[in-house]
């Protein structure tokens, strides 16, 4: 089942916000919620905000257990822009642009959780096919050159007996 939380009129640039969506999308909350209480930065506690909301809202209104949650979706949207006026010289102004975002977060408790040591072994497995993928292709790689070679000498020796 799937629960989200959205936190509207963020006074934060969008760009800002992705950098950290990105950080916790597809971990566990409780890595997620690690994640951003050591990130430095103000996008991480708003993020974490939500988050918490998130997971409250899929305890009281879902009844599910925050353990088995993940973070499937952290999506950040374009809020309204605020326009403001700044002095600039000889008598212009320039636009100062203040940008809101949407963050929308979705937790999931269908996604199967991958710990570090599961991805880490994913790949040392996917390595290991790849050698021996490679060592195959050489394998018959060298068989076709060997048999290439047998028949030029075949042909040659034909040609020294005429």
């Amino acid at each position: 089942m799937e629960v989200r939380s959205i936190y509207k009129y963020a006074r934060i640039s969008p760009f800002k916000v992705r950098e950290v969506t990105r950080e916790i999308q597809g971990l566990p909350v409780s890595a997620a919620l690690d994640v951003l209480a050591f990130t430095p930065k103000k996008a991480a506690f708003l993020i974490g905000k939500t988050l918490k909301s998130a997971v409250a809202n899929a305890e009281n209104n879902a009844n599910l257990k925050p353990d088995g949650l993940v973070v499937k979706e952290a999506i950040v949207g374009e809020g309204p822009t605020l326009k403001r006026m700044t002095a600039r010289a000889r008598g212009s102004g320039s636009r100062i642009l203040k940008r809101t975002s949407h963050i929308r977060i979705v937790l999931s408790d269908e996604i199967s959780i991958e710990t570090r040591e599961t991805k880490k072994a994913k790949r040392e497995q996917e390595k290991k096919d790849s050698k021996k993928q490679a060592t195959v292709g050489e394998m018959t790689e060298r068989s076709t050159s060997t048999a290439k070679t047998r028949a030029k000498s075949k042909s040659r020796k034909k040609k020294t007996k005429r």
